[in-house]
């Protein structure tokens, strides 16, 4: 079949809908036509011919339109008719993710004057450090703008030049040129407890001296993964802070104790908040983000996620670690619904990021007594496993439950700590975003799951929507959680949602 002249007056309708598909997709028409590339290289419309089918100044071929069909998951015919779309499944442009905030009623309670009051007095009674605060500040921001910050890409590129793969060399190079001076130091990692009072051990790795030396351990000589990171946190402590006196301390394993402040002049946590505390904190955050651009700059680090499914094992071409390609993931894909965990047991998140409003089983400032064992990160944490675990999860947020599906892997610190790295999405936007509708696939897959001790198979109308969802953002790994059981998550033991629930009784979850 070959698309027939009448097609002709029905170009620009045809146009509309690979354009809508597209921007509800948040392609770039470069990331289409890379996609379509994949599917046939021969058939595949360029970036300058996507433009003029999308503004109805050229008609594709039938063998053209089924590579971009093929894409989107959708019939060919659909493409064809001349009924516009549904106004439900149209974007939304309100909708962007991100955690839901409260409303500050009534506002004279909410003055600056009153909140500079209030907040010491919170933490104080709360036993939350003002750096812990800080950090909580900040990641709320990052949640806010979905992981995107363009200044920092662009101070990274400038630097970076936006290379990739970058080497050790190349980094030692990075700095020479910036007038940095490399300087090495012994230290073996040593047990400590952290503030939630958990025991593990912890390694100083690097820190910054003003106003132009690198400090580096040794060990890391063994580690060039860990060794490239902490060079471009520093390189971007440099570039981004003007060498302006504070000194940027690296520590794996835990923060840096008291027992490390007479070698590296590590000032204790204050317990009230003051301006150093946030702006520690901020300028920490600021050059790891900028770390992450510098390794896995985002237009070329985006295009290889697409080439490979978003495995997590990108990481190993480009001698990153895996939490470095995670975090990237989150702020480089063109879907915007994401979350990243990284989990010590006994069950502390030492980072968090949730930029799709996931509740979390708990924070990473405090531990609880009844966390939800089936979330994927803390059951590889308890039941260790090898290579990578997806999960397809269904948790309730108000009231509601959504689908969620995560990708996760074991690893371990320099400091031979064990721990588990998470990045996962919300389907429900992406369900939605092709006409599906999320709210009742999540009420029967919840429904499934409940009858059946808290998981089951995905029943295969469910699976067939899912895998096509899978295919068009191009994420391989959705794909193997729908080959799994789904399982039922909760937030708070009290909230369990299955049947018989966990908390039943003092058991912990199995």
């Amino acid at each position: 079949m070959r698309i027939s002249k009448s097609l002709s007056r029905k170009s620009h309708l045809l146009g509309t809908k690979i354009r809508n598909l597209r921007k509800r997709n948040n392609l770039t028409m470069e990331d289409l036509s890379a996609r379509c590339i994949r599917v046939s290289a021969q058939l595949a419309p360029s970036v300058s011919y996507l433009s003029m089918i999308e503004r109805g100044k050229r008609v594709p071929s039938y063998d053209m339109l089924e590579v971009i069909a093929n894409v989107f998951q959708k019939e060919v015919d659909w493409f064809l008719d001349d009924v516009p779309e549904e106004q439900s499944i149209t974007p939304d442009k309100g909708n962007r993710g991100g955690i839901s905030g409260m409303a500050l009623e009534p506002s004279f309670l909410f003055s600056n004057e009153i909140l500079q009051i209030a907040i010491p007095e919170m933490l104080s009674q709360t036993g939350v450090s003002g750096r812990q605060f800080a950090h909580l500040l900040i990641r709320a921001h990052q949640e806010h703008h979905q992981n995107h910050f363009p200044d920092l890409e662009r101070a990274a590129e400038e630097v970076g030049l936006k290379r990739m793969p970058l080497s050790v060399e190349d980094l030692f190079d990075i700095a020479k040129n910036l007038g940095l001076h490399i300087k090495w130091f012994d230290s073996m990692p040593k047990s400590a407890k952290d503030e939630l009072g958990v025991s593990s051990r912890s390694v100083v790795t690097s820190f910054y001296d003003p106003p132009s030396s690198i400090n580096l351990n040794t060990l890391l000589k063994k580690f060039p993964t860990r060794l490239k990171y902490d060079l471009a946190v520093h390189i971007g402590h440099s570039v981004l802070h003007n060498r302006d006196g504070l000194k940027s301390v690296l520590v794996t394993g835990n923060t840096v104790d008291q027992s490390s402040s007479a070698l590296f002049d590590a000032t204790p946590q204050s317990s009230t908040v003051n301006a150093q505390d946030i702006l520690h904190a901020w300028r920490d955050f600021e050059s790891s983000f900028f770390a992450g651009a510098l390794l896995c700059p985002k237009v070329p680090f985006r295009q290889l996620l697409d080439r490979h499914g978003y495995e997590v094992s990108v990481h190993e071409q480009l001698g990153v670690s895996a939490s470095v390609a995670m975090r990237r993931m989150t702020a480089v894909s063109p879907y915007a619904h994401w979350h990243y965990f990284d989990a010590y047991a006994p069950g502390k998140l030492k980072a968090v990021y949730r930029g799709n409003g996931i509740p979390l089983p708990w924070g990473n400032m405090r531990l609880v007594e009844d966390p939800c064992q089936h979330w994927a990160v803390f059951r590889m944490i308890n039941v260790p496993t090898t290579g990578t675990s997806a999960q397809i999860s269904i948790l309730n947020v108000e009231d509601k439950p959504r689908i969620y599906c995560c990708e996760s892997t074991s690893v371990k610190d320099l400091a031979d700590n064990n721990h588990v790295l998470c990045t996962g999405i919300d389907l429900n936007p992406a369900i939605e975003a092709q006409g599906g509708d999320a709210n009742q696939m999540a009420e029967d897959l919840k429904k499934a799951c409940a009858e059946n001790e808290g998981q089951s198979a995905i029943p295969a109308s469910i699976k067939n929507k899912l895998s096509s969802v899978s295919r068009i953002l191009n994420i391989n790994w959705i794909e193997r959680g729908i080959a799994a059981d789904a399982r039922l998550i909760c937030s708070r033991g009290a909230h369990c949602p299955r049947v018989p629930s966990c908390y039943a009784s003092s058991k912990e979850c199995s």
